[in-house]
């Protein structure tokens, strides 16, 4: 029996429908991008959770691309129409993905797949089943190296507060998760 090839059509499937940057104009993955709608008032709207109705206005991910997208009038461009576009933009899309990450680490906290505080942390990496880290931001540096030198190759989150931390996995205060 011959080994199946996979084509680039099976590739394109297998990574899920595309969608194309309207700065860049690259077509990637919708993982990779962020999903903005024209509002009812003509005003660009995020869509961090990709379920508005309306025509997506898709960006790469990334601050700069907001911010460009703005002053290009790429919105407006790619809407066919005048759209208003707030001047915090950028701000907004912040801090909305910020809440939706704290939401996301709650929620798997209440699955039992978080592991919360150092002794644990140490404990939950030496399973080796740890997909991230999140450090407090205004933890002890020298503590966030240590724990960060113990899973090389792990994504390291230190966007977040030990309070705001805490408060995602409804306790007080943590510096390691």
């Amino acid at each position: 029996m011959q080994p199946q090839t996979m084509t680039r059509q099976d590739d394109d499937e297998a990574a899920g429908p595309l969608r194309r940057c309207i700065v860049t104009g690259d077509s990637l993955p919708r993982e990779s991008l962020l999903r903005f709608v024209v509002g009812p008032d003509a005003t660009i709207v995020p869509d961090i959770d990709q379920r508005l109705p309306g025509r997506g206005l898709w960006l790469r991910a990334e601050r700069g691309m907001i911010e460009a997208a703005a002053s290009k009038r790429a919105f407006a461009k790619a809407a066919r129409s005048n759209v208003t576009v707030a001047p915090d933009l950028a701000d907004t899309v912040t801090e909305l993905l910020r809440r939706r990450c704290l939401n996301h680490l709650g929620l798997a906290r209440r699955a039992g797949l978080v592991a919360a505080g150092a002794e644990k942390v140490r404990a939950q990496i030496a399973t080796g089943r740890t997909a991230a880290l999140f450090e407090a931001a205004d933890g002890s540096p020298q503590e966030r190296q240590k724990m960060a030198a113990l899973v090389p190759g792990v994504p390291v989150v230190d966007a977040f507060s030990g309070a705001e931390l805490g408060a995602a996995l409804g306790q007080i205060g943590r510096a390691h998760v």
